[in-house]
């Protein structure tokens, strides 16, 4: 049985537009014009009017984490009204006051940044989670994902000598070992629940880093979550699962286990070894090669020595692993294409499709080593929107100006995909694009380098067909294209003829997965 949808403004990912495609078996079985699909009508046939509306292939968020996504819709928000401490800690004694908790469960906030606070910028403390509860464990995460705050209850719980309750990456690795860990079925439920909400959002695949979330979780069990819902028909969302494995000897096992890039289906697939080089710029834990502007005894700092990332680089490439090194800081950066440099030697044109996850802060000749080693750059154009005023106060004027340069990337050849790393960001694909075409801030107005905007075909192309680069898939999907997957999104306005600073506002119509409606608004 086929579907025929007609009448549409059908942006393919290649030159031209169409009016209308045919869908057969999962897969796209023509892409073209009005009459040819209406003309090919057969009995058994369902036949769909698009009445004038924008599609595209589906989005594909190229760097989130799924699983930590899952689990922060179970926790309080803070992203939004929370625009002090004062604004927190109403917000968690409010949820507080309305749940119970059992002993042993913590409340948990995320999403927090002491930038948008109005008056006093400092970091929330230990003794400001204490007004909520001395007696229930608190911890809220940052924004960015890379420190937390906890109450005087679980740094006791955990052991930990800490004043000001604010932990950086290592020191959050010490509550892993406390933390509540849900069983398989809890991670199947909150899965799904979560790839419902990104098909609400037109995402289709993600490429996701899963492993860190429940550090104490087997890689194996979440492997088999994903497989399971993938047997049970549940899984509404293509999976390229970013390796996060922090150490050699947990690599050598992952790999000795049969896991290597490439392994698995369609659905759930092993991509890259996953490496978090350093931290961000929000919680200025990212490593720069300059002082922060407000800090000058402050370089951010790595989370690997150059001779263990070498070493972790060169075993997953001899062994059919890609790579993707998460690098903020132009310090950062260094080290990454240092070991990445080391292990390709002569052969940097292998088709290895390694990669930088960020590539925030950077200098000119970094963009061109990134060009020389072919390698892949995962952006979140997203970022923009807190970061442009971050940057400006945060990092030396002749570093910023060659910082966020995507689209200078774009140009010379570089394959650039986009996401949001969710649940840094909200997975809000519309808000990426809007922030790629005009590099403007919901906080400041004025573009910042308004010469790295991008096209709005650009924008789009970097959430389709570029992410399916990152995950050797664009021979297959992120286009919408015969015999390619018929994944693929329906807007209600068209993106071309929308003002740039309105793209965040087109609704969403309709999501389908293998030609299969996973979303109606109606």
């Amino acid at each position: 049985m086929r579907t025929l949808f007609y009448n549409g403004y059908v942006y393919t990912g290649d030159p031209g537009i169409k009016q209308a495609f045919s869908v057969e078996d999962g897969r796209f079985s023509y892409v073209g014009d009005n009459e040819t699909v209406l003309s090919s009508y057969k009995p058994g046939d369902i036949l769909i009017d698009l009445k004038n509306k924008f599609v595209c292939a589906g989005f594909n968020d190229s760097h989130m984490h799924l699983l930590g996504y899952s689990k922060e819709l179970m926790a309080v928000d803070l992203t939004e009204h929370t625009d002090s401490i004062a604004d927190i800690v109403s917000c968690l004694s409010s949820k507080l006051a309305e749940s119970t908790y059992t002993d042993g469960q913590w409340l948990t906030g995320w999403g927090w940044t002491q930038d948008k606070f109005h008056g006093d910028k400092r970091m929330p403390t230990r003794y400001d989670l204490d007004k909520v509860s001395e007696d229930i464990p608190i911890m809220i995460n940052h924004v960015s994902g890379h420190c937390c705050v906890v109450n005087s209850k679980l740094l006791k719980i955990a052991g930990l000598q800490n004043e000001t309750g604010c932990l950086n990456d290592d020191e959050m690795k010490e509550l892993d070992k406390y933390e509540p860990v849900p069983d398989k079925q809890t991670i199947k439920n909150m899965i799904y629940e979560a790839c419902k909400i990104l098909n609400s959002k037109g995402i289709t695949s993600v490429q996701t880093d899963d492993y860190c979330i429940y550090r104490c979780i087997p890689t194996g069990v979440i492997n088999q979550a994903y497989k399971e819902l993938e047997n049970e028909n549940r899984l509404t969302v293509r999976i390229y699962e970013q390796c996060n494995l922090q150490d050699l000897n947990s690599l050598k096992e992952f790999i000795e286990g049969g896991n290597v890039t490439g392994k698995g289906t369609d659905m759930f697939r092993i991509g890259p070894l996953k490496l978090i080089g350093d931290g961000a710029l929000g919680s200025r834990t990212a490593h720069l090669s300059e002082h922060y502007l407000d800090d000058e005894n402050n370089y951010g700092h790595s989370l690997y020595d150059q001779k263990t990332l070498n070493q972790m680089i060169e075993y997953a490439n001899e062994h059919g692993m890609q790579i993707a090194v998460h690098a903020i800081g132009d310090k950062c950066l260094d080290e990454a294409l240092d070991a990445y440099e080391s292990v390709l030697g002569n052969e940097p044109e292998k088709d290895h499709r390694h990669g930088i996850v960020h590539c925030q802060i950077t200098r000119k000749d970094q963009l061109e080593r990134i060009k020389k080693l072919h390698l892949h750059v995962y952006a979140q154009s997203v970022f923009l929107n807190l970061d442009i005023p971050a940057v400006r106060k945060l990092v030396a004027p002749d570093l910023s100006e060659t910082s966020y340069n995507w689209k200078t990337l774009l140009d010379m050849g570089v394959s650039v995909s986009n996401g949001t790393d969710c649940p840094v960001e909200k997975p809000d694909i519309l808000r990426g694009i809007e922030y790629a075409v005009t590099r403007c801030s919901d906080y400041d107005k004025n573009p910042y380098l308004p010469n790295q905007r991008y096209s709005v075909s650009e924008a789009i192309d970097s959430f389709t067909i570029r992410s399916a680069e990152s995950s050797f898939d664009e021979k297959i999907k992120g286009k919408i294209k015969e015999n390619y997957l018929a994944d693929f999104v329906i807007l209600d306005d068209n993106p071309f003829n929308s003002r740039h600073e309105s793209i965040h506002k087109i609704t969403l119509s309709a999501t389908y997965l293998n030609g299969k409606c996973v979303y109606s608004r109606t």
